[in-house]
This record gives C-alpha cells, structure tokens and sequence, in this order.
C-alpha cells in the first residue's frame, strides 16, 4: 500500500511485476526442468535482493520509485515461493530429492541474499553515497 498522495508506487510496483513475472516465464521456458527453474529463479532473484539493496541503501541516492520498482515489482515478480510450495508439496512424501529441494530452496536463498549483498560491498568498495 502506497502513502497518500503517491499514486506512482503501486504503478511502478505493478510496471516492474510485469517485467519480473515475463523474465521468470522466459526462463521457464529455456531452462531446466521444474522444479530446478523454479530453485535457480528463487536463488538468483534473492542474489540481485542482496545486490540491489545495498546499491540503494549504501551506496547511491536513488530515486524514491527504485525500490519499490525494482524490489517489489521486477525482483517480486521474477521470484516464486509459491511455485516452490507447490514443486515441493506433491512429491514430498515420494521422493527424496523432494526433502532436499525443500529444506534447501530457502537455505540457498537466504545465502544468495547474504552473497550478493556481502559481494556488492566488496566491489563497490568505498564509502557510501
């Protein structure tokens, strides 16, 4: 929900949905078979997380609409737990690649977050803003 008086969030947040939502069908359908898009999607989209948050936090004075366009909209589009939920729910009493996708999918993710933010520090090096 946008503050009063800020009609251009939820239209930058809905701009970028689209963009994000469009690069995770593309990749759908070049990559590799579900549930492997859908684990590589989660990860690399949490890995720019962590990149994008420290450009915008620490080391450049963006545009009020950056984050919410950008990490809301694209990243929030192009990333999908709830596809995650659904890969993992079906097979998870049959299949033992199942356990392993499910307990690894946010550890995975959590580290690309942690990554690429650690990684972003180191190479943009210098101080802030």
């Amino acid at each position: 929900m946008s503050a009063p008086g800020r009609p251009a969030v939820p239209a930058a947040v809905a701009a970028g949905g689209v963009v994000g939502a469009e690069a995770r069908w593309l990749l759908g359908l070049v990559g590799p078979p579900a549930p492997w898009t859908t684990l590589l999607i989660n990860v690399t989209g949490c890995l720019l997380m962590g990149v994008l948050m420290v450009l915008v936090t620490e080391r450049f004075r963006a545009h009020p609409l950056v984050r919410p366009a950008l990490g809301v909209g694209v990243l929030g589009g192009y990333t999908t737990f709830s596809t995650y939920a659904v890969d993992v729910a079906a097979p998870a009493f049959g299949s033992p690649g199942s356990l392993a996708l499910m307990v690894g999918t946010p550890v995975l993710a959590v580290a690309a977050t942690a990554l690429g933010g650690t990684l972003t520090r180191a190479l943009a090096g210098g101080g802030a803003r």
